[in-house]
C-alpha cells in the first residue's frame, strides 16, 4: 500500500490546520503524526483515510502499482479512535461478531479467539453501554488490530487505558503484519515504536 499526498492542505475558516504536505507513505512502514493537543493530528488522519475532504491538494492511493479510487479505499482501511462510536445495545460478543461480518479477521481467527485476545472474556455477554471507558478503548483497538487490512489508522490509541492495558496495546501493536501501513497520531512516545517515521504537524502549519 502507498499513499502519496500532493500539496495536501486543510483549513477551517481562515485557519490552516496543515498546509502543503507533500509526502509518500509506503508499506511496510509506521508513521507517527506528532504534535500537541489541538494541533490537527486527528484532522490529518481523517483527510488521509478519506473521511474529510482537503481544502487544497490531492491524495493518490495505490497498491501493487494499481491505483485505488477514493471511494474504494475504505475497503482497505481499519480505524480506531477515542471518538469512534460503538453500538451500546450490543454485548461484546455481538459487537465483535457484527464488526467481522464486514471485515475479514486476521489469520482466520474465530470470534471467540478475538475475545480471548481482547482479554475481556469476563465481559463476553455484557452490554457495551456498561463498559468502562478503558474497556471501550481496548475493544476499539482490538477490532482494528485483528481486522485484515492494508492501512491501519490509530488516533491517540492509549486514551483511557491503564498501565496494564497500555502493555497489552504495545504487545499487540508489535504483532501487526509487517506489510501493513500504520499511522499513529500521538503526542505520547509510548504509543508508537522507536523506528516509526515522525511527522511533526507543526512543520506544516503556515499561511495564517
Amino acid at each position: 500500500m502507498r499513499i502519496t499526498t500532493k500539496n495536501l492542505s486543510k483549513r477551517f475558516n481562515r485557519e490552516w490546520i496543515f498546509k502543503d504536505l507533500n509526502y509518500q507513505f509506503n508499506s511496510p512502514g509506521t508513521y507517527a503524526i506528532t504534535g500537541p493537543n489541538g494541533s490537527g493530528k486527528s484532522t490529518l488522519l481523517q483527510v488521509l483515510w478519506g473521511q474529510m475532504v482537503p481544502s487544497v491538494g490531492s491524495i493518490i492511493y495505490d497498491s501493487e502499482h494499481q491505483e485505488i479510487t477514493q471511494t474504494d479505499f475504505f475497503k482497505h482501511v481499519t480505524i480506531a479512535t477515542p471518538y469512534m462510536d460503538l453500538i451500546d445495545e450490543f454485548s461484546l460478543h455481538e459487537m465483535v461478531k457484527f464488526h467481522f461480518s464486514f471485515k475479514e479477521i486476521q489469520d482466520n481467527k474465530s470470534v471467540e479467539e478475538v475475545i480471548d485476545l481482547l482479554e475481556l472474556n469476563h465481559a463476553r455477554d455484557k452490554a457495551i453501554s456498561n463498559f468502562s471507558s478503558g474497556m471501550r478503548q481496548r475493544l476499539k483497538l482490538g477490532l482494528a488490530f485483528y481486522s485484515k487490512c492494508s492501512a491501519l489508522f490509530l488516533d491517540e490509541p492509549t486514551t483511557n487505558l491503564d498501565r496494564k492495558a497500555i502493555e497489552w496495546y504495545c504487545k499487540h501493536l508489535a504483532q501487526i503484519p509487517a506489510e501493513t501501513l500504520i499511522f499513529i497520531a500521538s503526542n505520547q512516545e509510548h504509543e508508537y515504536p522507536t523506528h516509526a517515521h515522525k511527522i511533526d504537524i507543526l512543520a506544516y502549519k503556515k499561511g495564517y
